[in-house]
């Protein structure tokens, strides 16, 4: 499910959980509610496609990785997991929930 709100700044932001409530994926923040609904679209449509996705390397070790558009700006990130593995089986878990399509509004 993904989940709409607003930051401290009052940008809106989404983000996407998994079954089990962990958020599995961020966005930036947006200045307007349309423009986050459109970045949760294309997320939508671009998580279906295992290549729109790199996996990152921190200094410490860990990993994460972002989803990028097809015009190669990046829509969402994911938090830091232990291995390359873990960020492997997050990168299944989007793939996963973006494809329900579902949206809560914690704005209204």
């Amino acid at each position: 499910m993904f989940e709409i709100y607003q930051d401290k700044k009052g940008e809106f932001r989404f983000r996407l959980l998994a079954a089990n409530g962990e958020t599995i994926l961020s966005s930036e923040g947006y200045k307007t509610k349309a423009a986050c609904k459109n970045g949760i679209a294309s997320v939508i449509k671009n998580s279906q496609d295992k290549e729109l996705f790199e996996v990152r390397e921190a200094k410490n070790g860990k990993s994460h990785f972002v989803l990028k558009a097809r015009n190669n700006q990046v829509i969402g990130q994911s938090q830091m997991y232990a291995s390359k593995r873990g960020a492997s089986c997050g990168i299944r878990s989007v793939m996963n929930n973006a494809k329900k399509k579902e949206i809560k509004d914690l704005t209204k």
